[in-house]
């Protein structure tokens, strides 16, 4: 007789989900799915809006990584307007997208990660949260804030607000920075070089120690990053696809990925899934964020980073199928981040006050892609003649991830089905936060996950767990 689980509501993630779990007759889960239940109509609002405002309306999709938003639709407007950036405007944009992913991997890692890994999934689940934490390792769960606070300090400085930047403008940027403002950031990165060297260190060990941990979800499935010739780009590059076996399958640029991935809806979710296309036309799953970035990635480009990514690939696999060892490569990226914030930050070209292209002819259609700390992000816009939003869409990281985070959380299920009710629901949580998942415009909460499991054969309830 098949039974059904129902995990809802799932939490400290950014929005509003469920997990529905399906267990056959042979007793076996037979498949699980993450449901994402708000609905949010961005693509269709837009519409009809001018194109130069897209860059601070799109930072309202989300709260935990507006900046990412703000960049992407900036690059589209670069390319509608015909006015590429100069020097100045280029390095300033990556440095706000540094500053972005130093604060999203350390608020992620440390907060809500972190409590499984440092103080281990055995502990009391009061105690496992961030205030345990800050009691069992205060003085690194003080350094990991720091850092998420320097990342944070940079945004706003780069950016003009934390939350809902405003600097970056079709052309380039609104304006350039002050000696002021370049003496701060110069500090902050690199205070938050020397700390990120700390947390990736207590990181790695604290995952390196428990194989079984590391070991625990594998996932052979296709990678996809953005790359610079082989190296890893935050900002911009080509778009890379590495199958399991380490062999590239694809390489294109983010204007042609209606020709190589499929949008789909789904009937179960608002969460539209996205799968590659291959030659022969079928569809295969894949993944982005972290560990997808540094599997495509041959070197980060920055000298501690290219050390750190070398150890992350002997220890891990290259290509890595350990979907855990994400949370080592969001430190990886950490190191990397701040050794590039540094170095932008001692070329003189950041504080010319040529900062903005005027505006050229209009384009019609514009694509352009950033890589957010989830992973790729795509922003597709059409205009009419007078740059008015006719259609726009929006490919965010958590749907492309969709179809591996179904498979990740089956894996679990299957793993701890027969145990406790709290094995259950903790593994459950755990093979979810491994892909930090976005659902548009929510933030983490942080503390006890509330989680509830219910069990039904032959239309009767069988067994609940709750927490």
């Amino acid at each position: 007789m098949s039974r059904t689980l129902t995990i809802d509501p799932v939490t400290r993630i950014e929005g509003h989900a469920k997990v529905h779990i399906d267990i056959g007759d042979d007793g076996k889960v037979a498949s699980a799915t993450l449901h994402v239940l708000e609905f949010r109509g961005f693509e269709r609002f837009v519409q009809g809006m001018q194109a130069e405002l897209m860059p601070t309306l799109t930072t309202r999709i989300c709260g935990t990584c507006p900046h990412a938003h703000h960049l992407v639709s900036a690059k589209a407007l670069d390319i509608m307007f015909s006015a590429p950036p100069p020097p100045a405007a280029l390095l300033l944009r990556q440095l706000l997208n540094c500053g972005s992913m130093i604060h999203s991997h350390a608020i992620h890692f440390f907060a809500l990660a972190g409590p499984d890994i440092f103080l281990g999934e055995k502990s009391p689940v009061g105690k496992r949260n961030l205030m345990g934490l800050l009691e069992a390792a205060p003085d690194l769960a003080k350094k990991a804030l720091r850092l998420r606070s320097i990342g944070q300090t940079m945004v706003e400085i780069v950016g003009g607000r934390g939350t809902h930047p405003v600097t970056a403008v079709a052309g380039g940027m609104s304006c350039g920075l002050t000696k002021e403002s370049h003496a701060t950031l110069n500090a902050l990165a690199a205070e938050a070089l020397e700390l990120a060297k700390v947390v990736l260190d207590a990181g790695k060990k604290a995952l390196a120690k428990d194989p079984e941990m590391l070991g625990r979800l594998p996932l052979k499935v296709n990678d996809m990053g953005t790359l610079k010739g082989n190296a890893l780009d935050l900002y911009d590059g080509r778009l890379r696809v590495r199958k399991p076996d380490g062999s590239v399958a694809v390489d294109f640029a983010a204007a042609d990925y209606a020709d190589h991935l499929v949008e789909e809806a789904l009937p179960y979710s608002y969460g539209k899934q996205v799968l590659l296309k291959d030659t022969s036309g079928a569809t295969q799953p894949y993944r982005v964020g972290p560990l997808a970035r540094l599997n495509c990635a041959e070197v980060t480009g920055t000298k501690l980073a290219d050390a750190a990514l070398a150890e992350w690939k002997a220890t891990c696999g290259d290509p890595s199928p350990l979907v855990v060892a994400g949370h080592w490569a969001r430190l990886v990226e950490i190191l990397h981040c701040a050794e590039k914030a540094v170095s932008m930050l001692d070329d003189e070209t950041i504080l010319s006050a040529d900062v903005r292209t005027p505006p050229g002819a209009i384009q019609r259609h514009a694509v352009a892609h950033v890589e957010a700390p989830r992973g790729v992000l795509i922003h597709d816009y059409h205009v009419d003649d007078k740059a008015i939003i006719e259609s726009a869409n929006f490919v965010v990281a958590t749907q492309h991830n969709i179809s591996s985070i179904n498979t990740t959380i089956k894996d679990a299920a299957s793993r701890l089905l027969g145990g406790s009710d709290s094995d259950l629901l903790d593994g459950v949580e755990f093979a979810i936060r491994c892909y930090d998942p976005c659902l548009s415009c929510s933030t983490h909460r942080v503390g006890q996950m509330p989680l509830e499991v219910s069990l039904w054969q032959g239309g009767q309830h069988i067994r609940s767990a709750r927490r």
